[in-house]
């Protein structure tokens, strides 16, 4: 290492270096153009400021190419239109949560931690089921609607509009129709 170091002893780790003065005549060096080349876009100000994707001006690909059809919309939920959730609860979770001869529903299910959100509830195989349950659900795989009945369960399909089965009970007495006022 070299001296120790002191005030009078201080430079910078780096050698300084000029700024490039250009624009300022031909005998700089950097004249006439100042390094830009000829006209064309490069030699603007501004130019190298595109936005990412920019193509010098042709139709850029994401225009060039066909709009999906589907599910793209932004706002549409929970992904697109015509796509929906089901909730997927699995046998092994039915076998710790609930009791012999108990009656599952997505209510219980939701009580039990199961089921989070309001969403159509969907029973799969994974596990293996010893108790007699009847189970009410919007969905089932194969394999689980087999293993419930085979351990001498039920199985009971609710309705399959997610709609329709997560809408609130209307208020009123559905027998009496409302009458119009006079």
């Amino acid at each position: 290492m070299a001296d120790e170091l002191n005030l009078h002893s201080l430079q910078p780790a780096q050698p300084r270096r000029a700024r490039k003065r250009i624009g300022r005549g031909l005998g700089s060096g950097k004249g006439r153009y100042s390094g830009r080349g000829l006209k064309g876009q490069k030699s603007r100000s501004g130019s190298h400021k595109m936005p990412a994707g920019f193509e010098g001006g042709q139709m850029p690909i994401d225009m060039r190419l066909g709009k999906l059809r589907g599910n793209t919309s932004a706002d549409a939920m929970p992904i697109g239109p015509f796509r929906t959730y089901s909730q997927p609860v699995n046998l092994r979770d039915l076998e710790e949560r609930f009791d012999a001869g108990a009656e599952v529903t997505p209510d219980t299910l939701r009580e039990a931690g199961l089921a989070k959100r309001r969403h159509p509830v969907k029973v799969l195989a994974r596990g293996e089921l010893s108790k007699k349950l009847t189970v009410r659900a919007h969905a089932f795989s194969g394999a689980a609607r087999e293993k419930i009945e085979k351990a001498g369960g039920t199985v009971e399909v609710l309705s399959t509009e997610p709609a329709a089965a997560m809408a609130p009970e209307p208020a009123g007495d559905p027998a009496e129709p409302e009458q119009p006022a006079e």
